[in-house]
């Protein structure tokens, strides 16, 4: 029996009663999928699972999302795998891929292989992060839209030796406006939805304005309440939800840290409107 095991009040859960080395029955994944809406981030330890295993887990939730910086028909599953990770943009609080016209619904990543210590990935609940706001400023965000960039990512990847064309990728993702207040397509609540990667302006504010809030947006869903810390093991998988979450990838470590991940796009039916 599939059983949910909270890590913390507010974010986060360890499943136990399930192999995913072996196909889900219907109500095997609606039993995931509520137990993933509930708790944001669901972690699955020793699953000695292989790369295909991984990919037919996770279509059970989503579409495959193509990642962005890949050709086309390269492989799905994308790999990472570091040993210098500082400065690379996990090491910064972010939801995936929000210049997108349509960012990813989650992610699910596996660990293939660690450094002797650290590693470490966090995550946190950003329906908290709104709900917790005073109600003035809940009401000034919700009619609040941001500029979403990749120019921010993209020139830290290219510092770090990634063979980019900036112009290029800008053409490819121009700037995009989204709420500064995302409602969620399932549950209906109200998550705060900027972050330090690539949200670069709040529209119709004065540059002075932008200095005093958006800073404080962000800063904000770096309460510890909000958060929960994973310590992987190898044969540990995560699968979030990226649109009430955030996540960091701590940048402890100088050994190979390799690990394997899962993009995937919402059904039709569980999409924004």
């Amino acid at each position: 029996m599939i059983e949910f095991h909270p890590v913390t009040r507010h974010i986060g859960a360890e499943v136990t009663g399930v192999d995913l080395r072996k196909p889900l029955s219907q109500e095997e994944v609606a039993t995931l999928r509520e137990g993933w809406l509930r708790h944001l981030v669901l972690f699955f330890r020793d699953q000695p699972i292989d790369d295909e295993q991984h990919l037919q887990f996770a279509l059970n939730f989503g579409t495959l999302n193509h990642p962005a910086f890949k050709k086309d028909g390269a492989s799905p599953i994308h790999v990472l795998d570091q040993t210098d990770p500082k400065g690379e943009g996990g090491d910064e609080w972010h939801s995936d891929n929000t210049f997108e016209p349509t960012p990813p619904m989650g992610s699910l990543l596996r660990c293939v292989q660690l450094p002797s210590v650290g590693g470490d990935t966090l995550w946190a609940n950003t329906y908290l992060a709104y709900e917790t706001l005073s109600p003035s400023i809940q009401r000034l965000c919700d009619e609040l839209t941001a500029v979403h960039d990749i120019t921010m990512s993209m020139k830290k990847a290219i510092s770090k030796g990634h063979p980019f064309d900036l112009k290029e990728v800008q053409a490819k993702w121009p700037p995009i406006e989204r709420p500064v207040v995302r409602v969620h397509p399932e549950t209906g609540r109200k998550a705060l939805f900027v972050n330090r990667s690539s949200t670069t302006r709040l529209v119709g504010l004065t540059d002075r304005e932008n200095e005093a809030l958006l800073p404080l947006l962000i800063d904000h869903i770096r309460s510890p309440e909000y958060q929960v810390r994973l310590r992987w093991r190898p044969g540990t998988l995560a699968f979030w939800d990226n649109r009430p979450t955030q996540h960091y990838a701590v940048a402890d470590y100088t050994e190979r840290r390799r690990m394997h991940r899962v993009t995937i796009n919402a059904f039709p039916e569980h999409a924004d409107r």
